[in-house]
This record gives structure tokens, sequence and C-alpha cells, in this order.
């Protein structure tokens, strides 16, 4: 009598896929929140330097612009690298040494008594750091731990940024004002070092590492490191560069860095008070802004999920250049109706960019995006660091911010029409 065997299904070689009420992705998000928002500090800091260093040490507002460009250069340059650098070693790891090396470059800077030396510790050091916590970091813990709800959650994280813009200008300016820019400079430190503890034990790498599948998406095993992070971060920009979206998207977020981190965040509070507003109040201005791009990013986000990216895009550049054509006349001793209007228009759209650029990024680079996003970032720095070198130049020489606002101004009608020439990716 032949014997007979019964098969039986293999034990599945992987976690099921488990659904939890609360999916662990949205906390990830939080702590990415948080420590974003820990971060920030550093970005709220240059504008409120420019003046102190100027009567301290007597150095020009060009060779202070110059310290604030490298840093905002290194901040995008260096993007591309930690996004693959995550890749291998993982996202803990990288954040937390990146917020150590922003507490280092701070603190540094107590101690300067030259130039060379805010370049080599703001500059440089702060610059590396910050640019290894830059939207490179968002756009990575989003592609890993989401998959609906992408464009809603890539406009929470990049809120982050003006959250802590919002939280510590106030507390910045005061203390410059009152104390002095050393304890601005450790309360920067203080503060990255603070979210150190944060990123160690709350934060994950992948959603395997919890057995989870990603928000929305289907369980997949956490991939083997990635080797060569330096080589591959340069063949994904030499494969991107090949094409043509890869240069518009490059070129309209130049163009955003230099209408905002380089030109606003860096030389409202000093063209403000060239007209005669105390720093405290137009740092508040700043502050506010920071509470109005909280809300336009996240509606940016809500609507890249919604509407076509591209078009988007077009929209956000065209206003945010009409906003700055009108800013030389707004600039007054107090704070009028009209500047408030300006700060709540230009706040609405201040990254609002943010989410659809990364969208189109991963329509068009597909696993590729993070460090696709990092070289585009890296583009908006470039283009920050610029202007903001341009733009305390220009007060050297003609004694008046008022043609970097309207070269400003010009430029973002240019980047309205670079985003309406990008094609949709087919099947």
């Amino acid at each position: 009598m032949a014997q007979t065997t019964e098969l039986r299904p293999s034990a599945p070689d992987r976690p099921p896929a488990r659904t939890p009420r609360f999916h662990r992705a949205w906390s990830v998000a939080a702590v990415t929140f948080v420590t974003i928002i820990g971060a920030a500090a550093f970005a709220s800091l240059p504008g409120l330097l420019i003046e102190p260093l100027h009567e301290e040490f007597d150095w020009s507002r060009g060779t202070i612009g110059f310290a604030v460009s490298v840093n905002l250069a290194l901040y995008g340059l260096t993007a591309p690298f930690a996004a693959a650098l995550m890749d291998r070693f993982g996202i803990r790891r990288v954040v937390a040494v990146a917020l150590s090396v922003i507490a280092l470059g701070s603190l540094l800077t107590v101690w300067m008594t030259a130039a060379w030396q805010l370049v080599l510790f703001w500059g440089v050091l702060v610059g590396l750091g910050s640019g290894s916590m830059a939207l490179a970091f968002a756009a990575t813990v989003t592609n890993r731990w989401f998959t609906a709800r992408r464009g809603l959650v890539t406009g929470i994280l990049t809120a982050a940024g003006a959250s802590g813009q919002l939280v510590f200008l106030p507390l910045l300016s005061w203390l410059v004002e009152h104390h002095g820019w050393r304890p601005a400079a450790v309360t920067v430190a203080l503060s990255a070092l603070a979210v150190v503890p944060f990123v160690r034990l709350l934060l994950r790498d992948h959603p395997a590492d919890v057995g989870l599948a990603p928000y929305g998406g289907e369980y997949a095993e956490k991939p083997a490191p990635v080797t060569g992070a330096a080589r591959r971060a340069v063949t994904v920009l030499l494969k991107a560069a090949r094409t043509g979206p890869f240069w518009l998207l490059a070129g309209t977020f130049a163009i955003c860095g230099a209408s905002t981190n380089g030109l606003v965040k860096t030389h409202f509070v000093p063209a403000a008070h060239d007209h005669g507003m105390p720093v405290t109040a137009a740092a508040g201005l700043l502050a506010v802004i920071g509470v109005f791009d909280v809300v336009g990013t996240i509606a940016s986000g809500w609507f890249t999920d919604r509407f076509e990216a591209r078009r988007l895009l077009a929209v956000y550049y065209a206003l945010r250049g009409v906003s700055l054509l009108f800013l030389p006349m707004l600039l007054a001793p107090s704070v009028h109706p009209p500047m408030i209007f300006f700060i709540v228009f230009y706040g609405l759209d201040w990254v609002a960019t943010v989410p659809p650029t990364i969208a189109l990024c991963r329509e068009h680079y597909g696993e590729d995006s993070a460090i696709v996003f990092g070289w585009v970032l890296a583009s908006h720095q470039v283009g920050a660091a610029a202007v903001a070198f341009a733009g305390g130049l220009a007060r050297d020489v003609f004694g008046s911010y008022d043609p970097v606002w309207y070269a400003s101004g010009a430029l973002c009608a240019a980047a309205a029409l670079m985003a309406l020439v990008i094609r949709r990716r087919r099947a």
C-alpha cells in the first residue's frame, strides 16, 4: 500500500503584516518632528548675528554673510551623502552624530576672535551637521514608513523647521538683545544635544525592525545596508543629471533657497533694522512667518496628495515673487497692517514648495528619490548661500537691500515658468 505524504504549507519566512489601531509610523513621524524642531535653533540664529558681530568685531556684513553662505552651501551639499549614509548606517546613528556636530560648532563660536573661526565653526561644522539633519532626513523617514499619506506627512515634517523657528527665534532675539550673542549660541548647542536621547531611544530605522508594514503598504524585509554611500550618492547624481526634470527641479529649488533662507531668513532682520524697526520686533515678525508656514506647508502636503505637483509649484513661486516685489515699500520703523499682511501671505508660501518637489522626485526617480532630493536640496542651499553673500555685499556697496528684494522677485517669476515645463512621467 503506497504511503501518502500530506503536503503542509511551509512556515512563513517573514512576519505577517500587522495593522495596529495606532500605527508605529505615526510615533516615528512624531519623534522626527521633535528632532527637527530641536535642531531648528541653528537656523534661527544667523540673521540675529549680523549686527552684533559687526559691532563687536568690526567685521563687514559681506564677511559675516560669507560665513552664513558657507553654512547654507554645506547644509545642501551634505544632504545627499547623509541620505546615502542613512541607508548604510541607519537613521538613528547619522542623526545623533549630526546633532552632536551642530552642538560642537555652535559652542566653539563662543570663544572665536577672528572671522576665519566664524567660517570654520558656524560655516563648516554647523553646516555639515545641519546638512545631515536636512529635509533629506524627512524624505527618508517618509519613504520608509509611509505608503499612504506621504504628501501630508512630508508637509508636517517640513513644517517642523518652521515650528522650531517659532519656538526659538523670539527667545534667541531676546537673548541677543539683553545678554549678547554668546548665550544665544550656547542655547543652540544645548537644544541640539537635548534631542539626541529622543533619537537614540525612540526613533527606528525601518518598519521591519518592529515587524510592521509601512503605513498603508505591504510588509517588506529590511534591506541590507548599502555600502559605498559616497559612491552611491554620486552615481545617483550622474544618473539623474541625464534627465530634464532633475535640472528643472534643481533650478526652481535654487531660487526657492535664494528667496527664503538666503534672503529673508538671513537679511530681513537687519533690513528692517535699517528702517528703524527694533531687532526684537523684526525677529517677532519672522516668528509669525513660522506660524503661518506650518499652516501653509501642511496644507501644501494635503494639496500634493490631490493635485498636480508642478502646477502647485508654479502657483507658489508666482505668489512669492509678487510678495517680494512689494516688500521694500513696506519696511518701516513700526509694524503696520500692510506689513502684517505680507508676513501672513509670505509665511503661507515659505516652504510650501517642499511637498510637491519631493513628490516630483518620487514620481521620476523612485527608490533613489531621497538621494535625488538631497541633490535638489543642495541646489536650494547653493542658491541660498549665493544670496546670503550677495545680500550682505549689496548692503555694503549700495547701503540698501532693495536691489536684492527686486532681483529675487524676478527670479521667482522664472521659477514659476520652469515648474510648468516639467513633464509628467509616463507609466
